[in-house]
């Protein structure tokens, strides 16, 4: 059957030249012969790849929440739990995965929710370590939003540890940063960690 599909890929031509050209000489003193068959379109496709990878550096997750942004006077917690995450290690620029899960509760203003995956997206797709990421995610949503909190949890698993150095395939790494009434009343922590331990699908 004939589709109308067409995969739209947007890139800098210009800047995946200048990353062919480095991949290429990368695949040679690795020892490969970047001119046999396997590996001809290779230095284009991880060029197009890492540009993908890395595409937050071109966005501003502080825009992406105030796109959305509208005046509501709800004053109970807000949460998006279990946003698939991936992003790069910036020390040895291999991947780390897992889910993100952000609460806040509003003081005025609310933004549309898939604006929170969104600005999860943004920062995860640039170089990272995972404690600034969760550091991030916070701070852009309290200065969007000024909610009365704001609580990120993040739980991945770093491909660094699990295919080269210590070698623990079934290491996770839990990091956390809060604000306002989730750092002052441990009762909102306690039931927002407590709705991102259950899965009530």
């Amino acid at each position: 059957m004939e589709t109308n599909y067409k995969k739209e890929e947007l890139y800098s031509p210009e800047k995946i030249e200048h990353l062919k050209e480095h991949y290429t000489a990368i695949l040679k003193l690795l020892g490969e012969d970047p001119t046999r068959e396997g590996l001809l379109k290779t230095p284009e496709r991880v060029a197009k790849a890492m540009s993908f990878l890395t595409k937050g550096y071109g966005e501003d997750p502080l825009t992406i929440l105030r796109s959305a942004m509208f005046k509501e006077e709800y004053k109970q917690m807000v949460l998006v739990k279990d946003i698939e995450l991936y992003s790069m290690c910036e020390h040895h620029m291999l991947p780390f995965y897992g889910k993100a899960h952000v609460a806040y509760i509003p003081n005025g203003h609310i933004t549309g929710l898939s604006k929170i995956a969104r600005v999860v997206e943004c920062f995860a797709r640039r170089l990272q370590v995972q404690e600034r990421l969760t550091v991030q995610i916070r701070d852009c949503i309290q200065e969007a939003l000024n909610p009365m909190g704001v609580a990120v949890v993040i739980e991945a698993s770093h491909m660094c540890m699990q295919m080269r150095g210590i070698e623990k395939q079934q290491s996770a790494t839990t990091t956390s940063a809060f604000t306002g009434i989730f750092l002052s009343d441990h009762r909102t922590r306690e039931e927002f960690m407590t709705l991102i331990s259950h899965d009530y699908r």
